[in-house]
């Protein structure tokens, strides 16, 4: 029988919203899963009747902020909750996505991403990973965080990507049956924009249009800036390379 019915966790976030787009785009039916809907996958409240029937989960929700014990707190009981009730309504598998350079953090919010990995593929569902690097709205992100009229933007290597372009990914992978989650030794899958850069080169870009003077700076003070600059959270050489440079997408925004 093919896989029909997937869920989403996290459906009305920035990625989610991309992910029911897709789904629904492909003919596929779609339980959007959020707060917002009713199902909140920190309680549990809501998850089970969500799940009923539901062949597939796609796992996208988030936490809202870089503290590495909160985020870690999240992913630990999010991840439970939707394994625990996934078995108990005869969920197929799971599918989560991540970011690159999971496995070399040290701290804040990337780092916390390898409590969600272990999470996933310790529990009772089968899980596959994909990891992503940076999304485009990322960069949109660190201009709101500024102080003043100038952002300080650190100059470090990324590869940016867009959402739904990360979307697609997940869902190629989520109806694929044959798809199975790389062994010990073997690299996860990553999905990351076309073009490297800088943080600070694409700030530069967005800032000019927003009317915000960009000063790109060295990143000391920020979690795992050393690894980062090292080319840490870059995608490695198996990684799928797709969607639109950051000025391209830009384009299709102004």
């Amino acid at each position: 029988m093919s896989i029909s019915k997937f869920a989403v966790a996290g459906a009305t976030g920035r990625l989610g919203r991309h992910v029911v787009d897709v789904l629904t785009e492909r003919g596929h039916r779609v339980v959007p899963m959020s707060r917002a809907t009713g199902v909140d996958i920190i309680t549990g409240a809501g998850l089970a009747d969500a799940l009923t029937g539901v062949d597939v989960i796609i796992d996208v929700a988030s936490w809202h902020a870089s503290e590495q014990e909160a985020a870690t707190e999240f992913f630990r009981t999010a991840t439970g909750n939707l394994h625990e009730a996934g078995r108990r309504a005869g969920v197929d598998r799971i599918v989560a996505v991540s970011i690159i350079g999971a496995d070399k953090a040290t701290a804040g919010f990337v780092a916390a991403q390898q409590v969600h990995e272990e999470a996933n593929l310790s529990g009772p569902l089968p899980a596959r990973i994909l990891r992503a690097a940076q999304f485009h709205e990322f960069v949109g992100q660190l201009l709101d965080w500024r102080h003043g009229d100038v952002a300080h933007i650190p100059a470090l290597p990324t590869q940016l990507v867009a959402c739904r372009t990360v979307a697609e990914a997940l869902v190629d992978l989520a109806v694929d049956p044959d798809a199975a989650q790389p062994g010990p030794g073997e690299p996860i899958p990553e999905i990351a924009g076309p073009r490297r850069e800088t943080m600070s080169e694409a700030a530069e870009l967005l800032g000019a249009r927003r009317g915000i003077k960009v000063v790109a700076v060295d990143g000391s003070g920020m979690p795992d800036a050393g690894i980062a600059a090292a080319g840490g959270f870059l995608p490695g050489p198996h990684a799928k390379l797709a969607g639109p440079t950051f000025r391209e997408w830009l384009d299709t925004r102004s």
